[in-house]
């Protein structure tokens, strides 16, 4: 197979994967919004940083409102990371590799987070609409475009090489 002819396969594969991603992401998002809404528990430590009332609005500096992104997400990518591995790249790379996805995935998945908490924040300004109460399904599927962009080409031509 030619090198571009194998490059378009893969990305047409991986984009099948990370849609898998997404809806496995959405599901499981909208499931702990609802199962942990009730956890006040504020978070602390460095994560104030990120997660504080300027990014995530006021009320929303506490576990139950930025776990279900961080799960969701977390559980999504692992099942994309093998589905990736062994039907997109047909990869069996050194195991030092998983290490450094899981660290490098941690750092994006604390980055996407964030950036949902932002956009949850954001989008519950439109009161009393679709907008508004489509925030978390949303702000998920912005994450799963950023991974995307950021995971393909770390994934094929290095991790999973």
């Amino acid at each position: 197979m030619q090198k571009s002819t194998k490059s378009i396969t893969q990305i047409l594969k991986f984009a099948l994967v990370s849609f898998t991603v997404t809806a496995i992401q959405l599901i499981l998002v909208n499931l702990f919004v609802y199962l942990m809404k009730d956890w006040k528990t504020p978070v602390s430590g460095f994560l104030t940083l990120f997660f504080n009332e300027n990014s995530v609005g006021a009320g929303n500096m506490n576990w139950g409102f930025i776990m279900p992104f961080l799960l969701s997400n977390l559980l999504a990518n692992i099942y994309g990371y093998y589905r990736n591995r062994k039907y997109t790249f047909r990869s069996d790379p050194p195991k030092r590799n998983l290490y450094i996805y899981i660290g490098i995935i941690l750092i994006l998945i604390l980055v996407s987070t964030w950036l949902q908490g932002v956009t949850v924040h954001y989008l519950h300004g439109f009161e009393h609409s679709v907008i508004h109460a489509s925030a978390a399904s949303i702000a998920a599927m912005l994450a799963g475009w950023l991974q995307f962009v950021i995971l393909f080409p770390l994934e094929k031509y290095w991790l999973l090489k």
